[in-house]
């Protein structure tokens, strides 16, 4: 295996620690604890999937915010290719880039999230994404290709997802959107499983009523 790469780390796995030079100052990835995190990953900067992807994650970022969730991106390009991209993006399309983006031209952070793949033509990194939890564990991993862009809504219920199931013990099925009935666990008791109702009430599936 080509010596450059290393496996992505995963889920409930301690996401890996860095120190990095940022567009708005050093960051390192236990600054982030005690918040939840979608720790985002982007090809190359002036580039047009990207540029959209941007402009969304920027656009929605008071929506994560008031989830209780920090933005972080990355790219192996330089610090003062981010900062002109982000000039750009403001000019352009007036928006303000609100979120750090990290600098990793010598592709230590992609090495440790397994983001560089062997035999790959170019260093450039995938699109990548992490949720990490307040403790620290990547709770959610996603790639995507080059040339096919991220969802911000899919991010932003996925992560309202996470926080509704480790709030309230539940599971929550295919599509489910904050407010819809969630699932309940099933039990693994022998008797419970005895008493189980009939197949209007099958045991492996029961919603439990809307929270809002």
């Amino acid at each position: 295996m080509d010596p450059s790469f290393s496996s992505a780390p995963l889920l409930h796995e301690a996401a890996p620690d860095f120190t990095a030079r940022t567009t708005l100052g050093p960051r390192r990835m236990a600054d982030y604890r005690g918040r939840w995190l979608l720790f985002f990953a982007h090809p190359a900067d002036f580039t047009p999937v990207c540029a959209s992807e941007f402009l969304a994650f920027s656009r929605a970022f008071p929506a994560f915010q008031a989830m209780g969730c920090d933005l972080l991106g990355l790219s192996v390009d330089s610090l003062s290719a981010h900062l002109a991209w982000i000039a750009s993006l403001q000019a352009r399309f007036g928006v303000q880039v609100p979120f750090p983006v990290i600098e990793d031209p010598t592709m230590v952070v992609a090495r440790a999230y397994g983001m560089l793949h062997p035999g790959a033509d170019g260093s450039a990194t995938v699109r990548a994404s992490f949720v990490i939890d307040p403790e620290g564990l990547i709770r959610a991993i996603t790639w995507y290709p080059m040339n096919v862009g991220r969802s911000v809504a899919e991010s932003l219920r996925l992560i309202a997802a996470l926080q509704t199931a480790d709030r309230r013990g539940v599971l929550l099925p295919e599509a489910w959107q904050p407010g819809d009935p969630a699932l309940l666990p099933p039990s693994l008791d022998a008797g419970a499983l005895a008493a189980a109702p009939g197949p209007d009430e099958d045991w492996y599936y029961r919603l439990e009523a809307s929270h809002g």
